[in-house]
């Protein structure tokens, strides 16, 4: 069965299902229709409490294109940036889209061997990096990345404060084009190597309004979102035009500390937050922690994404912190797959993970590429104006979408007679963990190298507070076998990011197989489910 939105056939129909929202054919002209909207109203607050108003915004952006077009960068540069949470992301996101640039953000947590992958992947001409961050030299690794033929990137650090020019009559003409490919950002493939996602403005507005409309964020007056996440991520992209549609301000965070972003929350009065599953749980295990008074007093809703969310953390989050868990269902190459809003019922929005975005259709198909009748399970494909233009690689791109150019998902999903979708697992391995996909064959490499493996398998489990866990099954060579904390720095030193190490490890005789003499996973992953550390 094929679902899409009554209002899906062009943007038109995003404004008559939700007429409080902006629309706008590309990002350029989202951010100057809300500065002359609202010129004076909030639109970014940081945690040192630095606001720019609409017009600011609008004004800043100008400037700091100014400064990167002297820098050399303008319409085509391919730009690759991993910088923080800050508003002087948010201005050179935006300028680098008013330069024409090709731009491949990168998530902070990223070490050399996702850096290094990602600049080749998106033939990246200028990498900006935010120098010290957190203890971590960004300028140091980068200067020290292994690059083929010795092609490294012109490399430029973006502080606090973005570069600033008035030598704005110099700029290029403005983008206007909202089918040109973009922007590119990353996911896993299944060997770990990221595959890059091409994105427009038409992939991303249309993702990200229709995330606002059918969210009902800014419906209400005196709507504030809070963003704890990478803005590297494509969900920091969604937030961005979800607020400029929907006319309210964003707080942003560096990175999410629990105590200290329930003290911001507070402060800001921020009504609307989240994540992936584990911001849920830290936010009910500090509720929890703190009983006697509503932890978020102003908190109206969560939203997100990232991982499945059992209903048991719908209702945590109901009866703990007294809002109400609308859970998000998206990718890197569909960002808002579905959208859930909050004043569906309590049993849909447990059970269910939103409705499909305007502009996007779904369908149910089963391994034979028949359609699912409603209520049966089988994978969920994705076509329509909010899909990603492909991969850079051609390959990839051949792999992921069908013959009549519906993408596939590798996720196992019904839908429900009221238009809901629900998410029941995954064709694929990746590990989802805390949000972010994990591929276990680039762990198994690295582990089969290790002198004391013989064997191994790496799983996702169950996992109450990241979504699923890490977990490597190993047979061990001759010898004493290895403990975790010993695999542990062996995948470190081997460049792994600290975020795909193993959270647990179990020995064995012998790994199970299939009647094709493939590793059974299926059958480990029942064998070790029970509740981990």
């Amino acid at each position: 069965m094929t679902v899409k939105h009554p209002n899906s056939a062009d943007s038109a129909g995003v404004g008559t299902a939700f007429p409080w929202l902006l629309t706008a054919a590309t990002l350029l002209e989202l951010i100057e229709h809300r500065a002359q909207l609202t010129p004076d109203a909030p639109l970014l607050i940081d945690q040192h409490d630095v606001r720019l108003t609409c017009r600011e915004f609008r004004d800043g952006v100008e400037r700091v294109a100014a400064a990167l077009a002297a820098s050399g960068i303008g319409p085509g540069t391919r730009v690759a940036w991993q910088l923080p949470t800050r508003i002087s992301t948010v201005l050179v996101m935006a300028a680098l889209r008013r330069l024409g640039a090709v731009q491949a953000p990168i998530i902070p947590v990223s070490r050399e061997r996702e850096v290094s992958a990602a600049l080749v992947t998106s033939g990246a001409e200028v990498f900006l990096v935010p120098g010290v961050w957190r203890g971590f030299d960004y300028t140091a690794m980068a200067a020290g990345l292994p690059m083929p033929d010795g092609a490294r990137p012109q490399l430029l650090v973006i502080g606090q404060d973005a570069p600033e020019s008035s030598d704005t009559a110099a700029l290029p003409p403005v983008p206007y084009d909202p089918e040109e490919v973009a922007w590119v950002y990353f996911t896993s493939g299944a060997t770990g190597a990221p595959k890059g996602a091409r994105h427009t403005d038409t992939t991303l507005l249309t993702t990200g309004i229709g995330f606002a409309g059918l969210g009902r964020l800014g419906e209400r007056d005196g709507e504030v979102a809070a963003m704890g996440f990478p803005i590297a991520h494509v969900g920091g992209n969604q937030y961005l035009i979800a607020a400029l549609a929907g006319g309210y301000p964003v707080l942003l965070l560096e990175s999410f500390v629990p105590d200290e972003a329930v003290l911001l929350f507070r402060r800001h009065w921020v009504t609307t937050t989240g994540g992936a599953p584990p911001f849920y749980s830290a936010l009910v295990a500090l509720a929890r922690s703190r009983p006697g008074e509503p932890l978020l007093p102003a908190l109206r809703t969560l939203k997100g994404g990232g991982a499945p969310c059992p209903p048991s953390l719908f209702e945590a989050v109901r009866d703990t912190l007294g809002v109400v868990l609308a859970h998000d269902y998206g990718m890197t190459e569909v960002p808002m797959i579905g959208v859930a809003s909050p004043v569906d019922p309590s049993d849909v929005l447990a059970q269910t993970d939103g409705r499909v975005v305007p502009g996007n259709r779904i369908r149910i198909v089963a391994a034979d590429g028949a359609p699912c009748p409603v209520g049966e399970v089988g994978e969920v494909q994705v076509a329509g104006r909010g899909v990603c233009h492909g991969y850079t690689d051609p390959a990839e791109t051949a792999a992921a979408f069908t013959a009549d150019g519906w993408l596939r998902t590798g996720d196992l999903g019904r839908l429900h007679p009221s238009g809901h979708i629900e998410v029941v697992g995954r064709l694929k391995d990746m590990i989802i963990r805390k949000g972010e996909n994990v591929a276990p064959q680039e762990i198994e490499e690295l582990l089969a190298r290790h002198p004391g493996v013989a064997e191994v398998a790496v799983i996702g489990l169950p996992d109450a507070t990241r979504g699923e866990r890490v977990c490597a099954v190993v047979v061990a060579a001759p010898g004493p076998a290895p403990d975790l904390a010993e695999l542990g720095d062996w995948l470190l030193r081997e460049g792994l990011m600290r975020q795909k190490l193993p959270e647990q490890l179990e020995i064995v005789d012998a790994l199970p197989r299939t009647g094709l003499a493939k590793i059974a996973k299926a059958e480990l992953r029942e064998r070790f489910a029970e509740p981990g550390p």
